[in-house]
């Protein structure tokens, strides 16, 4: 499995962080990606295999860290793309929440 598990809604409350610049003060580090709970079940392929898809958003995934869990809010198809090209691994953004 390449996630620890798939969500289909965000489990934790609202954070306030919208926009790439919001998320920005907080530094990209790895996170392995059988250690992720993604919040969406869904994802267009298109995205996924555009060449530029990163081009618009953050070079990283966004996660957030709630009780013990980390839940990937944004990135899937950056995450989708590293295991497919086999990496365990992505950089990410990570919001730890109390």
């Amino acid at each position: 499995m390449i996630f620890k598990a798939i969500g289909d809604s965000k489990p934790y409350p609202d954070h306030g962080l919208v926009t790439t610049r919001d998320w920005a003060h907080l530094p990209p580090r790895q996170i392995r990606l059988d250690q992720l709970t993604t919040v969406r079940t869904e994802l267009d392929l298109r995205v996924l295999l555009s060449e530029d898809s990163t081009f618009y958003g953050d070079l990283f995934a966004h996660v957030v860290a709630w009780q013990g869990e980390l839940y990937l809010e944004d990135g899937l198809q950056r995450a989708l793309r590293s295991a497919l090209q086999q990496r365990t691994t992505i950089h990410a953004r990570v919001l730890e929440l109390g």
